[in-house]
């Protein structure tokens, strides 16, 4: 179970569902009354082991959550299956049932432990547990991975995930609910933004099940969500930078209009001055056209002027990027990007820059008058 580091405090926010319960520190939740009696132990499988009161443990009572884990991972008996926070191992068991090799990565010794014992128990010799942070080990080479996250490393995790090679088949994994729904937003829906977008670059992300506050004794105060993560196949090539800030401009603002979101003083300058360097460095004769008229040009010739970000698919961002780009407008200052698949080592992780996957997840209010700044 990785922990999140950060100042003095442990910040570590952990919901174990598949593993035996919910471990949590930092004050984010409260903590068990000790006037309610001691804190419950996990008792799965024929196993007990107390829960550990300063993280308030909330354990998983809702055993069909598992079967539909396994459904969604279609683990083959030669798969390698990576696990991350398997607890006291309720889902590990049936990782070791159904794939040739787990290796699990757990932080608390105990679960490691405990996990470890409950295996060599059952006979089962194909389990491999490293008490790691999922975020600093290093990482095996997996055919499926399950993963079972603290809220407050979805990002990085998610950016780690999808730089990993060689690429996996499939990933099935629990979100906090807020943020799973961000991942599998589609156009128009609420939660469309950047992350989706982003994502979809690389993989596939579809919804496998809720999983209810009740489905948790004692209950957290947030629900939780199962995703399904296949990667693309061929990856979708991309100059990353000049993708990322375009789609920057676009979803700062949501819930405006393109027209707005380009007539702002602060994207007519990025765009004017990365302008003047592409025409520096390709010596070409830079127009003397008002860089705001030039961008709403670019909008009007996509029709795509009044229209929201959250309304706009990727095969029609593609075609606006393009769009920008064939009239010398970069949104990079023209640096070298890096793309998917442009590397001859298939082990070595692509240059992604983690900020893709970086969760803004700003909530814009509806203004009336979408116009243009002066």
């Amino acid at each position: 179970m990785p922990p999140v580091r950060g100042g003095g405090t442990n910040r570590q926010n952990r919901h174990n569902p598949l593993g035996g319960g919910m471990i949590k520190a930092g004050g984010q939740m409260p903590q068990p009354n000790s006037a309610r009696g001691p804190p419950p132990a996990v008792n799965l499988g024929g196993m007990s082991l107390p829960t550990n009161k300063k993280h308030g443990q909330h354990l998983l009572k809702n055993p069909g959550i598992i079967d539909k884990i396994m459904a969604a991972a279609d683990i083959k008996p030669s798969d390698t299956v990576f696990e991350i926070g398997p607890g006291t191992g309720n889902l590990t068991m049936r990782l070791l049932e159904a794939g040739k090799r787990v290796v699990a990565h757990e932080i608390d010794p105990r679960m490691a432990a405990e996990v470890k014992k409950r295996a060599a128990n059952a006979g089962r010799n194909n389990l491999e547990v490293q008490e790691t942070d999922v975020l600093r080990g290093k990482w095996p080479i997996f055919d499926v991975c399950a993963a079972n996250l603290p809220y407050q490393i979805s990002s990085p995790f998610t950016f780690r995930l999808l730089a990993h090679r060689p690429m996996f088949r499939c990933a099935v994994l629990m979100f906090q609910k807020e943020f799973a729904e961000r991942l599998i937003a589609k156009v128009g829906d609420k939660q469309y933004g950047r992350l989706a977008v982003n994502v979809a670059l690389f993989v596939k992300v579809t919804g496998v099940c809720k999983v209810a506050k009740g489905s948790f004794t004692p209950p957290p105060e947030v629900d939780s969500m199962v995703v399904k993560v296949v990667p693309r196949d061929p990856p979708i090539e991309v100059d990353f930078r000049e993708w990322d800030g375009l789609m920057r401009i676009c979803f700062g603002r949501k819930n405006k209009t393109l027209r707005s979101s380009f007539g702002t003083k602060d994207t007519t300058k990025t765009l004017e001055e990365n302008y003047k360097t592409w025409c520096a460095l390709t010596g070409t004769k830079p127009s003397k056209q008002p860089m705001k008229e030039v961008a709403l040009e670019v909008l009007q010739t996509c029709g795509l002027a009044e229209t929201r970000a959250i309304k706009i698919d990727l095969d029609t961002f593609f075609r606006l990027l393009l769009e920008f780009n064939k009239r010398g407008i970069h949104f990079s200052n023209c640096s070298p990007g890096a793309k998917i698949g442009d590397r001859m080592d298939a082990d070595a992780p692509p240059q992604i820059d983690p900020r893709l996957f970086a969760d803004d997840h700003i909530e814009e209010e509806e203004e009336e008058g979408d116009e243009m700044e002066d």
